[in-house]
C-alpha cells in the first residue's frame, strides 16, 4: 500500500497513522458524551415551563407581579410578560391545597416529598441518590421509577425505623393506599376523590411534594433532627 492510500485507510478507520490512537471519536463516545448534556437542557426546559406554570397559579391566588417577581427572582417586566401570556385563558379554579388528595401526580408528590426528607434525616438513606435524580430531572416520574422509590423507601422506613418517628411511616401508609388503589369515581371509573383538577401534573406533583414536606417538618420536635 503506497503512503497516500495508507493515510487515507487510517483517516476512514479512525485511527493516527503514526501510533494507532483514534484520530477522530466514535459515533458512540459522541452519544455518551451529548447524553449528560442532552439530560441537563431538556431537565432546563421542563422547570421553566413549571416555573411559568407557578407563576400562573400564583397570579391566581391574586399576588401582585412585584411579590411573585421577588419570590421567583425575576423582574417585574418578565413576570408581567408570563401573567400576560396567559392572559386569555379562562380563570383558573382555585387549587385545593389540602394535603389529602388522591389524584396520580398529588401522590406521587407526596412520595417524592416523604422520600426527601427521609433522605435528610437518616444517614445513608437507600433512597437518597432516587430522590436526588428525580429533583434534578434525570428521571422521571413513570411508573416503574414510582414503584423503585416505593421499594428503596420503604427500606428505609423497615430497616431505619428507630431513626424515624411514626409520622414518617403514616404518611407512607396512607400515600401506598392511594397508589395501590385509586378511588373510584362516578359510574365506577377511577379518578381522584378530590376538588376538580385545574392545574398540570407537574405543578400538583411539585404542591404535593411542598405540603408533604411542610407537613413533616411541622411534626419534628423542635432541636430535633
Amino acid at each position: 500500500m503506497t503512503e497516500p492510500e495508507s493515510e487515507s485507510a487510517h483517516r476512514q478507520s479512525g485511527t493516527s497513522a503514526t501510533d494507532g490512537t483514534p484520530a477522530t471519536l466514535t459515533e458512540e463516545q459522541a452519544v455518551r458524551m451529548l447524553a449528560g448534556m442532552n439530560e441537563v437542557i431538556r431537565a432546563g426546559e421542563e422547570m421553566r415551563r413549571l416555573r411559568a406554570e407557578m407563576i400562573k397559579l400564583f397570579a391566581g391566588f391574586g399576588w401582585t407581579q412585584d411579590r411573585i417577581a421577588r419570590i421567583a427572582d425575576m423582574s417585574q417586566p418578565a413576570v408581567s410578560k408570563q401573567v400576560a401570556k396567559y392572559a386569555v385563558d379562562a380563570p383558573a379554579r382555585p387549587m385545593t391545597l389540602a394535603l389529602g388528595q388522591y389524584d396520580g401526580p398529588w401522590l406521587e408528590g407526596r412520595l417524592w416529598g416523604l422520600a426527601e426528607v427521609v433522605a435528610e434525616t437518616i444517614d445513608g438513606a437507600r433512597c437518597a441518590r432516587y430522590v436526588d435524580a428525580l429533583a434534578r430531572g434525570r428521571k422521571r416520574f413513570t411508573p416503574r421509577n414510582v414503584d423503585e422509590l416505593r421499594r428503596l423507601l420503604e427500606e428505609d422506613l423497615r430497616l431505619r425505623r428507630a431513626e424515624l418517628s411514626d409520622d414518617f411511616r403514616a404518611a407512607y401508609d396512607e400515600i401506598g393506599r392511594g397508589l395501590d388503589d385509586p378511588p373510584k369515581g362516578p359510574a365506577g371509573t377511577t379518578s381522584p376523590v378530590s376538588a376538580p383538577v385545574s392545574a398540570s401534573a407537574s405543578v400538583r406533583r411539585t404542591l404535593a411534594h411542598q405540603l408533604q414536606r411542610d407537613r413533616l417538618e411541622a411534626g419534628r420536635p423542635p432541636g430535633g433532627s
